[in-house]
């Protein structure tokens, strides 16, 4: 299991993530460009000490990521009616998250094997791209393990 972040903006929530994925034993994608430089104040903070404890691999690319990929790639999104719960996940799945202000473009989905929704109250508009990580992520663990 594998998490993947697509295009990251904010150094806190990768920070985090990376902090989670290292006290769960999952390793981690980092599609580039990032939205800020690896060795800035704001995401070594949030990452604190885990940074040596987290296997983390970083692509140029999607296309890069993309030829390199070793199971069935999964992204989270608003954008389908398949629900995170409901689906059988496997041991060798890439859990995708997206940009926190605009998701992935239509080729990330059009290329992924499987899309996921968090199911949200009407008129909510998204969960932190942490936390989200976090539910399916645990849901994916839960399952596999």
């Amino acid at each position: 299991m594998k998490l993947a972040l697509y295009q990251p903006e904010i150094a806190q929530n990768v920070g985090t993530i990376l902090r989670m994925c290292a006290c769960i034993g999952v390793s981690v994608d980092i599609i580039e460009p990032c939205g800020f430089p690896f060795n800035s104040p704001k995401f070594k903070r949030s990452a604190m000490d885990y940074l040596e404890y987290v296997q983390i691999q970083r692509h140029n690319s999607w296309e890069e990521f993309y030829a390199q990929k070793t199971g069935r790639l999964v992204l989270l999104t608003p954008h389908t009616e398949n629900v995170y719960y409901d689906f059988m996940f496997e041991p060798s799945d890439v859990l995708i998250l997206g940009q926190e202000s605009c998701g992935v473009p239509q080729f990330v989905m059009d290329q992924s094997d499987a899309l996921l929704k968090i199911p949200m109250k009407a008129g909510m508009r998204s969960l932190n791209v942490a936390m989200a990580g976090a539910m399916v992520l645990s849901e994916a663990i839960r399952q596999t393990r």
